[in-house]
């Protein structure tokens, strides 16, 4: 692993992610979340949404994730705070774009590892922010 000096205020970093009904129905139901919004068609399409929506749970383990997967490139990572904010509906069709910023990077207590607060959001293909939030990683206890 290299040294977590290289976490930089104002580091950003995406992905893009496609949804479909039958992953959002499979995340539903491994997360134990039986909401018919998310499993059943027929359901959704008489609702408020009128089609099928990823969980909140989805959301917010796709954007948790990708601190994991950027950050453990460089050394260890854990998540030490996150807070989400479901804006609008994500539908179980959207193809998405996952994006954080760095907004502080500060020494963590004992002089190992840094701690990293982010800002990210959720953005659907009309750059629309369907879920808002915000972290704190610890990344760098491995030294």
């Amino acid at each position: 692993m290299t040294d977590t000096a290289s976490v930089n205020l104002g580091e950003t970093f995406s992905a893009l992610h496609a949804f479909t009904p039958e992953t959002v129905r499979a995340f539903s139901l491994a997360m134990g979340d039986t909401n018919p919004l998310h499993l059943d068609a027929d359901v959704a399409a008489r609702s408020r949404y009128g089609q099928l929506i990823a969980s909140g749970t989805h959301t917010g383990a796709l954007l948790m994730g990708l601190t994991a997967s950027h950050f453990s490139k460089r050394s260890t990572v854990v998540g030490v705070s996150f807070t989400i904010d479901f804006k609008r509906p994500v539908f179980a069709t959207a193809r998405v774009t996952l994006e954080w910023t760095v907004t502080v990077v500060r020494p963590h207590r004992g002089g190992k590892g840094q701690m990293v607060d982010l800002v990210g959001s959720l953005r659907d293909e009309a750059d629309v922010v369907c879920v808002a939030a915000k972290g704190t990683v610890l990344v760098g206890l491995d030294g």
